[in-house]
């Protein structure tokens, strides 16, 4: 098991050298990089065959089913480049989102419209194009790993619809990124389901979530999105002992990645970088961390 984090935190402040990202993450003891979309390929190939630092996964999570084809042609494209480049440079797998079809009211991304969606109506176009993207994942031995948060065209949101989704793309290079922060929010029990998809978990990302439930009494949860947000691990609601606990208790071996979206712990470049370095002590204290 290694430790590490997505780029993505560190991106949103204007650094997109990777050179720079490997630097910084070596010097504060992390083991791994799982590189977001905006860290250009070119600069992937040197920092792998340095070897000092593990490059986990790429990322691209997008709405592949937009009902702007341009638009979705557009990320079809990227995800398979990105399966191409993973298969070409040993890079174990990427990360993704599944697509969800949007309506007359136009995509669903990163909006509280999301989850007034059904995603399993979804699930027949979901499978129809990723069999196409799984089969190249296949031939270039990757893996593909569906990352479950509800807000950013996904349909991989929960556990009924992942058994729906495996049934239908039964192999074993689909999995899951396990990320118990969308779950929490929804009132899903972000252990139970560790037992049950144990062989599809094969990335995880650290990532809390806050509830102010004096907030959600008032507002209830179908208002808007304020009685939550996402934190640090250990400064939400996540019981991270247990959950570590329940990892180990799989034989779970591969990379825990801290997806850093706590707004408390950003802001500019150096809080942001506290936050990450927050989220490894935290993580490496715990009683369960193997």
């Amino acid at each position: 098991m290694k430790l590490g984090y997505l780029t993505n935190s560190l991106v949103h402040h204007g650094i997109t050298d990777l050179n720079e990202i490997v630097d910084w993450s070596i010097q504060h003891g992390f083991q791994a990089l799982e590189i977001g979309p905006n860290i250009p390929f070119d600069q992937l190939k040197r920092v792998i065959e340095e070897k000092s630092i593990t490059i986990s996964a790429l990322t691209y999570c997008r709405n592949f089913l937009s009902a702007n084809e341009d638009e979705a042609n557009h990320h079809r494209m990227e995800l398979k480049s990105r399966v191409e480049k993973a298969g070409e440079l040993g890079i174990p797998m990427v990360v993704t989102s599944t697509g969800i079809c949007s309506d007359a009211r136009g995509d669903f991304y990163d909006d509280f419209d999301a989850i007034r969606s059904k995603p399993e109506n979804s699930l027949d176009q979901v499978c129809s194009f990723f069999d196409e993207i799984i089969q190249l994942a296949e031939r270039v031995n990757v893996k593909v790993a569906f990352e479950n948060c509800p807000l950013m065209g996904n349909i991989a949101i929960s556990p009924d619809l992942w058994a729906a989704l495996f049934e239908k793309l039964d192999s074993p290079n689909a999995g899951l990124a396990y990320d118990p922060s969308h779950l929490i929010w929804q009132f899903i029990d972000p252990y139970l389901p560790i037992k049950e998809f144990n062989e599809r978990i094969i990335h995880v990302h650290a990532k809390d979530t806050e509830i102010d439930h004096e907030r959600l009494k008032r507002k209830g949860f179908l208002t808007d999105f304020s009685w939550w947000r996402y934190r640090l691990p250990g400064l939400g609601e996540l019981k991270w002992s247990k959950f570590l606990s329940e990892l180990a208790e799989i034989g779970y071996e591969g990379t825990i990645s801290i997806e850093h979206e706590d707004p408390v712990w950003g802001g500019d470049l150096e809080k942001t970088k506290q936050g990450l370095l927050l989220s490894k002590r935290t993580l490496e204290n715990q009683p369960s961390f193997f």
